[in-house]
């Protein structure tokens, strides 16, 4: 069991990270009870560091489904918080504000925002380093400039992208730059096609993850891609039928529009982590997100990327032994980084 002084401990260092000065106010953004150790920990830490700290608690928000929705947080229409959130330096999010306007306008005011969540063991594993950031910004470089993009594999997955529409996004795992929102934890790069310039292919095979279930698939899926959107969902095993039905339940066709794309540079990340953690449903799976190697492929909203789909569908599917090349330069070489100034 963890305690509270390594706890602190940690946080004290990822504070450190995060840049925070003794002049600055921390704000901890908490819902109910939920990983109320966490968000003592950070004050303490904030404090020990001569910041200026306090929470902010919400209610519980109300849940109809147990199926999982992006972008609906427990401080939409409270202005009085949102409000109070834009005057700090930091917020050090432990509820979740992903994919959310409200997220978007509190960071536009140059507040830097760091999103906890994970298990502790998770976040001392993979806790973030100068180093990481170094490889992750060679890879925003890189992704800036880029064209074209092209996933492909052994399995059949032959996907092309016409890039430059969108901004990219890194995360590294922490935030000391104004305006910056970052997940403690991650390490992966990022962006999206222009609209409707995504065709081709994707098998997602066994072994890879469909975070929205938290588990990895067991039979092989073909996703069919035309003009951006995903027009086919076929196989012969249960993962086919339930991906479909998990996205008709929401009623939105914009859940079938391809969103990031992208790959994942942290090495203490493992891919199998979440096969042996399914009882840990408060994990959004950022091991699977950004392991060494992986091609994150992604359905649904693009709000962070500054794009206009919001719906509450999301898929990321990070995928195993895959290829992705940049203007015919190749990324990953079947889930070995083949860039030297991006390789561990």
């Amino acid at each position: 069991m963890t305690t509270q002084h390594e706890m602190v401990k940690l946080f004290t260092e990822q504070l450190r990270l995060c840049a925070l000065k003794p002049d600055e106010t921390v704000i901890v953004l908490s819902e109910h009870d939920i990983r109320a150790d966490y968000a003592a920990a950070f004050m303490l830490a904030a404090r020990d560091l001569g910041a200026t700290p306090f929470q902010i608690t919400v209610p519980l928000r109300e849940r109809r489904s147990a199926r999982q929705t992006t972008g609906r947080t427990a401080i939409a229409g409270n202005r009085p918080v949102i409000e109070a959130l834009k005057k700090a330096d930091l917020i050090i999010d432990v509820m979740g504000t992903l994919f959310s306007p409200e997220q978007d306008e509190i960071c536009a005011t140059g507040t830097r925002m760091l999103f906890v969540r994970e298990p502790f063991d998770v976040l001392a594993q993979n806790f973030p380093t100068t180093d990481l950031r170094r490889r992750i910004e060679h890879g925003e470089g890189l992704l800036c400039k880029a064209k074209t993009l092209r996933i492909w594999s052994e399995a059949g997955t032959d996907a092309t992208f016409d890039m430059g529409g969108y901004r990219v996004m890194t995360q590294y795992g922490y935030t000391d730059t104004p305006g910056r929102w970052d997940h403690m934890g991650t390490g992966q790069v990022l962006s999206q096609a222009y609209d409707g310039k995504v065709n081709g292919t994707v098998m997602v095979m066994p072994g890879d993850t469909v975070t929205a279930f938290q588990r990895m698939i067991e039979s092989p899926v073909r996703l069919t891609i035309r003009d951006g959107f995903v027009v086919g969902i076929d196989g012969d095993g249960t993962d086919a039928p339930l991906m479909r039905d998990y996205m008709e339940s929401f009623r939105d066709p914009r859940a079938y529009a391809i969103s990031h794309i992208g790959w994942g540079l942290l090495n203490t990340a493992t891919w199998f982590h979440r096969a042996i953690t399914r009882t840990r449903p408060q994990e959004i799976s950022v091991n699977s997100l950004s392991y060494y190697g992986n091609v994150l492929f992604s359905l649904g909203p693009n709000t962070e990327l500054g794009g206009s789909n919001d719906t509450q569908c999301h898929l990321d599917i990070p995928l195993r032994k895959t290829s992705l090349s940049l203007d015919g330069v190749t990324i990953v070489d079947k889930g070995r980084i083949a860039i030297p100034e991006m390789a561990v």
